[in-house]
């Protein structure tokens, strides 16, 4: 006679089954943020459609065919663990300490001590960059779209937010300065000088072109290893460094605040290239893709720190600045 077999009992899990090897409790982080895409489970399908549906072509192009190889990109961590939540409530803080500038110098009649030639200066180089940030938002949200994993997408898509902040503030003060000075076409003519200025058609010509770069890997090294640090450097750094030369303190300390963004994206980049130069082949190639975006680049950052009012040397200095920025990633 023999024993009735045993129903296997499953012993549950404590946490998700991908955290479950760690050994440890998985921060709030690793729970909201890691292995959370579904269009890797099927390399002939990633949308689980119709493998020759356009979307699945799509991915199945520049997503798992990108040159950028890893074994695992899901082992990718954002150094500063940011979930919304976090990011909500430090972005809350930064945005009450910017809109406390702005009330604080609207008291003091900021804008009315401002000469008309620096106002001139802020109708050709400052209030146009709403079309800048605007280009960087929607390149953070493709990049972040087609990234292969979801902690990487994270990443973007918070940047990608604080783009929208960043064109916010400038359309804040585009509006103040509008009332201040209704002669300079401030509100009216930014697209003209998007479209038409010099100092802009680099930085347009770069950026027109980072959006129809649709390989992932390529994207966020063209977008955050060569154009955003280019931005960075010449139109907060060097701009806010001529706005404090002509007392404009308001944009000097707007700049400022902004740039503290750019740590964070820096921080989590530099941890990306860290994580993708553990593969053989992977520097060599970001190295060519750095060579061929970084011509572009240096053409935006000369055409616009030409026209920055007392600011000698801009241009080098900000492409020495970028140059050091991949120098410090290893690249």
């Amino acid at each position: 006679m023999t024993q009735a077999a045993q129903p296997h009992v499953l012993k549950p899990l404590k946490t998700w089954s991908h955290l479950a090897g760690r050994r440890r409790k998985p921060s709030e982080y690793e729970i909201v943020s890691a292995n959370l895409h579904f269009n890797d489970r099927d390399p002939n399908a990633p949308w689980e459609l119709d493998p020759e549906m356009f979307m699945n072509r799509w991915y199945k192009q520049y997503n798992l065919a990108s040159p950028l190889k890893h074994a695992d990109w899901n082992a990718f961590r954002d150094p500063d663990e940011v979930v919304y939540r976090t990011y909500t409530m430090m972005q809350d803080g930064q945005e009450n300490y910017v809109y406390g500038l702005f009330d604080q110098f609207n008291t003091r009649e900021h804008d009315k001590t401002l000469a008309p030639g620096w106002a001139g200066t802020l109708a050709r180089l400052y209030t146009p960059a709403r079309y800048l940030f605007h280009t960087v938002q929607m390149a953070s949200a493709y990049v972040g779209q087609v990234a292969p994993a979801s902690t990487i997408t994270s990443c973007h898509y918070f940047q990608m937010a604080d783009s929208f902040r960043w064109l916010s503030h400038t359309a804040y003060r585009t509006r103040e300065l509008a009332t201040a000075f209704p002669d300079k076409g401030i509100a009216r003519d930014e697209r003209a000088y998007w479209e038409t200025d010099q100092a802009w058609q680099g930085f347009r010509e770069l950026m027109e072109k980072v959006l129809v770069t649709w390989d992932w890997a390529e994207g966020f090294v063209a977008l955050d290893l060569v154009a955003k640090p280019a931005i960075e450097e010449a139109v907060l750094r060097k701009l806010g460094e001529a706005a404090r030369h002509n007392g404009d303190l308001l944009l000097g300390l707007l700049t400022d605040a902004q740039l503290i963004d750019v740590q964070r994206h820096r921080r989590w980049a530099a941890a990306l290239v860290k994580m993708a130069l553990e593969t053989e082949g992977n520097a060599a190639l970001m190295a060519g893709w750095i060579a061929k975006w970084e011509p572009l680049a240096d053409k935006a950052i000369e055409a616009y720190c030409a026209h920055l009012p007392d600011v000698p040397g801009a241009a080098e200095e900000v492409k020495q600045a970028t140059r050091g920025f991949r120098r410090s990633l290893g690249l």
